[in-house]
């Protein structure tokens, strides 16, 4: 039987990382990858993002917003947190 392994992150992302499409991405992959959580803007123009799964799936959702051609990420701020479980990815309403 299959161990799981799933974690959960509390992220923040600095740079260019707003009006680029990164919500609409995040969710996206976020759901191909089978990630739970969610994401959303904040007044200070970064995103905030709390992801739950596999470490390497949660590696390559960061991957794959880092190489989209709109965003710049300069910065990321990582905190781990307690499994929540939970179904779907989804965007929270601006802070």
């Amino acid at each position: 039987m299959e161990q799981e392994t799933k974690i959960r992150k509390h992220i923040y992302f600095y740079g260019r990382v707003q009006g680029v499409g990164f919500r609409y991405y995040a969710v996206q992959k976020a759901e191909e990858l089978g990630l739970n959580g969610w994401v959303r803007n904040l007044y200070d123009g970064s995103v905030e993002m709390e992801v739950e799964g596999e470490e390497a799936d949660i590696d390559q959702l960061i991957l794959f917003l880092q190489n989209r051609t709109y965003i710049w990420i300069e910065d990321m701020k990582v905190k781990s947190m307690p499994v929540e479980g939970g179904y779907g990815f989804y965007v929270k309403e601006d802070e």
